[in-house]
């Protein structure tokens, strides 16, 4: 691992340990082995580093994403890819990726970080809700608007039809996150929520 990527995972773990606010560059260098002057040749402030891996978190999603057959950050692609999947291929898929949110360590790291400082930090709660609820629902919606121009789904309302589709996602992962042992539960629902969703707005495929 080089040192900007060091200076990341160990910023990333004081983060989720102590919270943003309570972490300092200097202990950051310290855990990297380095001295604050040399980090600063990396990184020009906390915010940075803050930034980087917030980066880092989407270029690993999109690794994974590319892994799962999807693009993951390109809904109008996606959306033909959803549009062509079998029942069977598409409760696989939203399991896969609600499992690699729940376990990738350097993601759930950010995410017990995001949950915590969002009460204390209003730039940081301004970053939860991009991450775990704008981003997300943007993209559900313009993958599932598509589907029903093309006929794949059928609704009147894109939008009430997203929130269904991803609440259910976001609600069981701070379940998992805060009861583990609920996991094998959690995943059940997914895959029953995929398919009930399926047929409560007619899916054609």
């Amino acid at each position: 691992m080089d040192t900007k990527q060091k200076i990341l995972d160990e910023a990333l773990t004081l983060f989720s340990e102590k919270g943003y606010a309570n972490v300092f560059v200097s202990e950051i260098a310290e855990r990297v082995g380095i001295k604050a002057p040399s980090l600063y040749k990396h990184y020009k402030s906390k915010q940075a580093i803050f930034g980087a891996i917030i980066e880092e978190m989407h270029r690993r999603f999109l690794e994974q994403a590319k892994h799962l057959n999807i693009q993951g950050n390109n809904p109008i692609v996606d959306a033909e890819i959803y549009s062509g999947l079998p029942e069977e291929e598409l409760v696989r898929l939203g399991i896969n990726l609600f499992l690699y949110q729940l376990h990738d360590d350097y993601t759930r790291r950010i995410r017990k970080m995001l949950t915590i400082e969002q009460f204390h930090n209003k730039d940081l709660a301004i970053a939860y809700m991009h991450q775990y609820m704008d981003d997300p629902m943007f993209y559900f919606t313009a993958l599932l608007k598509q589907a029903v121009d093309q006929g794949v789904l059928q609704t009147d309302n894109v939008e009430v039809m997203t929130l269904q589709f991803y609440a259910p996602f976001y609600t069981l992962m701070t379940v998992c996150d805060r009861d583990p042992e609920r996991e094998a539960e959690s995943v059940q629902i997914l895959e029953d929520h995929i398919r009930q969703f399926n047929k409560l707005y007619g899916r054609a495929v």
